[in-house]
């Protein structure tokens, strides 16, 4: 037994040692191996970063001119961490603050719990009622306009009695504020807040998730240099999570301004006549339709044809983007969205239209690569039977043998579906060779057509340029459909006929196809940037620009400027000549005889000679599509000018009026004010920074203060820095080549 026991105790001690061993090494293994790691893990415990949000930077145009910029609002918010240490949490304080703010206490202690916290009665805090950002940062529960003079006195009771109000402050701080209003508002863009997924994605992953970002056009382009960096504290807390003191820091640095190449006062007159325009064509009977033309929507915009910078855009109707700011209510929403005239959707770059005769100027150059001489003529009759179908001009006009030049002015419809015809049947027919050389899908795409303009905003549109390849994908995609469609519709009817039809042969490239497709009808959409692109690059003689919005980003405090460079993204494969004729042609049309003669009677073309193209596109079940594209002075281009009304009609009795008032505005014709400096100028250095902080024009330099007893007069141009101008008279930009007719 002795020896049992002796065994038994031995036992234990070894158990014993053993487990002393263990507890040794382990504590050697965290406090020795990782114990820095684990210090540093238990400080992070007592440290709490809090962002301080960084100003945004202002959108301008060329002059400095404000379409997008911040406003003082005088903001109540709420430190959910200071209320948890109170009695009750701040149950008293909230009660107190519901009645000034306007928000019962329940709601309040909503707003101001951090999501996936619970709540007093054990519910959890869910979006997007509840706090998503740090549970140390205040939470803005109201803001008001200081000029609300009412309001700020009721909300200043809160500052005059902060012993009844402890964890509430009141303070100002930057909101958005569009000083246009509705001005170029599809291009500028709204914030948004991101969401919760958003704030665990790479993108976002570094700020804090209560961020408002851009969510569409300039501002979601340029978001991050108009962000700017918010500035970081780092708060030491108790494990009660009351903060105990600032360890460190940052302050917050502004965003840059966000320099366009838009003029203010040319979107204006853009805008006008483009409104103007649509309310016009609503007033005038389609005799095919036997009703008044219905004009939606639209589309305007003027381009420098030596940059690719975009000078106005106008899409119509437009929206208050004010109505984002602070959230958009789902019945605000709700009625931007089924409005008939989409007024959130940017009909520049992303509606999609049929070109209808603009497209001509595709068609003119493909059909010299296809071998028919520039110099030739060629029948234009009534009409023309192709492969056992009928095809005929717009108004069955017959005009005999023409040359390019006056087809293009007249816009002989037959003499195109011709020549896209012969080209298909020297590629094979319907058969999908793959030696066809598809001349005029191939030139489209050379002009830009079929990909995205590369223009800097978020939504960019391709298009749809259709060939032999084209037609098989799609019927392969969608064969199944069309297939259902013949057998589950009514026999004989149209649609019943096209489907069968598209569910027999849709693959085949037919002879009809590439005929509609030479006047831009058919399997042919583009966005009306992209045509505004294309003339353009007939207008600089052949550089296919990527249209550009951003001029640069000038600093904050105005000390640095970085320029955003035009981008080239192709050269047309056009010989010089044949762009030279057609320019020379397009400046017949305005002219007497020309289709746009009507819309430019009495207009000043000898003064600003001007060169378009109108298109007048059909649409099935609806009035046509107007058109008219067009740049000018003609025999030296500057700008191209392209407008667009959908279900408005013929494009010289809708879109080509449109566009004659533009002109007018820009060069100060038939009566206006000048718009553009001398020789079609524009600004060519960026605004500059004040020393309040405001932005005015470039280079405007304020003269001395005049003497007490001498009125102020108006600086004199000897008076300004060399490359400085006086409002109103601005250098041009930098000039390129400009191409010559003839």
């Amino acid at each position: 037994m002795p020896d049992q026991a002796g065994r038994g105790v031995t036992v234990l001690r070894v158990l014993v040692v053993a487990i002393l061993i263990t507890l040794l090494g382990r504590t050697a293994f965290l406090q020795i191996v990782h114990g820095s790691e684990y210090a540093a893990k238990a400080n992070n415990n007592r440290v709490r970063d809090v962002a301080t949000q960084a100003v945004r930077g202002q959108i301008v145009d060329d002059r400095g001119v404000s379409l997008v910029n911040n406003y003082s609002a005088l903001v109540v918010s709420v430190n959910g961490g200071e209320l948890r240490s109170l009695k009750n949490h701040g149950s008293d304080v909230l009660a107190r603050l519901a009645p000034v703010v306007g928000i019962a206490a329940p709601q309040l202690r909503l707003l101001t719990t951090p999501c996936g916290q619970r709540l007093s009665g054990g519910a959890l805090a869910t979006s997007p009622n509840c706090w998503s950002g740090s549970p140390y940062q205040p939470v803005p529960v109201k803001s008001y306009d200081p000029k609300n003079t009412g309001q700020v006195r009721q909300v200043l009771a809160v500052v005059e009695h902060r012993e009844d109000f402890p964890g509430v402050t009141v303070a100002y701080q930057a909101v958005r504020q569009y000083p246009e209003g509705t001005r170029a508002a599809h291009v500028l863009g709204y914030l948004g807040p991101i969401s919760q997924a958003e704030a665990a994605s790479a993108t976002y992953s570094h700020l804090p998730p209560d961020s408002l970002v851009g969510r569409t056009g300039l501002e979601a382009t340029y978001d991050s240099p108009l962000r700017g960096k918010d500035g970081i504290q780092e708060l030491q807390v108790d494990k009660n999570s009351n903060v105990t003191a600032t360890l460190s820091s940052t302050a917050a640095q502004p965003g840059s301004n966000l320099v366009l190449s838009l003029d203010v006062a040319i979107q204006k007159a853009t805008e006008d006549a483009l409104a103007h325009g649509i309310e016009q064509a609503r007033t005038q009977f389609d005799t095919t339709n036997k009703k008044n033309y219905v004009a939606p929507n639209g589309a305007a915009l003027v381009v420098d044809v030596t940059s690719g910078r975009l000078i106005a855009a106008a899409s119509y109707p437009t929206y208050d983007p004010s109505v984002f700011v602070g959230g958009i209510s789902t019945q605000q929403y709700l009625g931007l969205n089924n409005d008939p005239g989409k007024p959130l959707l940017d009909n520049l770059n992303q509606g999609l239209f049929a070109p209808g005769s603009t497209f001509k100027i595709v068609s003119t150059p493909a059909a010299i690569a296809a071998g028919n001489s520039l110099s030739g003529t060629y029948p234009c009759p009534s009409s023309i039977t192709l492969g056992g179908r009928s095809f005929g001009n717009f108004e069955g006009e017959a005009i005999g043998n023409i040359d390019f030049r006056t087809t293009l002015i007249k816009s002989c419809d037959t003499v195109y579906y011709k020549l896209a015809y012969d080209a298909w049947l020297r590629d094979g027919a319907t058969k999908n060779l793959s030696s066809a050389k598809e001349y005029f899908p191939n030139m489209a795409r050379s002009f830009g057509f079929g990909s995205p303009t590369g223009v800097d905003l978020p939504s960019d549109l391709s298009g749809l340029i259709s060939d032999r390849q084209y037609k098989t994908t799609f019927w392969n995609q969608n064969k199944a459909n069309y297939c259902k469609g013949a057998q589950r519709r009514e026999q004989g009817t149209y649609l019943q006929q096209l489907d069968q039809e598209f569910c027999t042969d849709g693959y085949r490239y037919n002879g009809g196809d590439a005929a509609l497709f030479a006047i831009g009808q058919g399997d042919v959409l583009v966005t009306p940037l992209q045509l505004a692109m294309a003339y353009a690059a007939v207008a600089n003689g052949g550089t296919v620009w990527k249209p550009r919005l951003a001029e640069g980003l000038l600093s904050a405090d105005g000390r640095s400027y970085q320029p955003i460079p035009s981008v080239k993204k192709s050269t047309l494969p056009v010989a010089p000549e044949t762009l030279a004729y057609i320019r020379d042609a397009l400046a017949g049309v305005p002219a007497p005889g020309g289709t746009a003669q009507g819309a430019f009677a009495g207009f000043p073309l000898g003064q600003l000679p001007i060169a378009g193209k109108t298109g007048t596109a059909d649409v099935l079940g609806k009035s046509p599509t107007s058109w008219f594209a067009s740049f000018a002075p003609a025999n030296a281009p500057q700008y191209a000018v392209v407008v667009i009304v959908p279900e408005g009609g013929t494009g010289g009795t809708t879109a080509a009026p449109i566009a004659r008032q533009i002109y007018d505005n820009m060069y100060g014709l038939e009566g206006r004010t000048r718009l553009l400096g001398p020789g079609g100028a524009l600004p060519s250095t960026p605004p500059v920074v004040r020393p309040d902080g405001s932005i005015g024009p470039p280079n405007l330099r304020t003269p001395p203060a005049p003497e007490p007893s001498t009125p102020a007069q108006k600086p004199s141009p000897q008076a300004l820095e060399p490359g400085s101008f006086v409002v109103g008279e601005p250098p041009r930009r930098p000039d390129s080549s400009h191409w010559r007719i003839g």
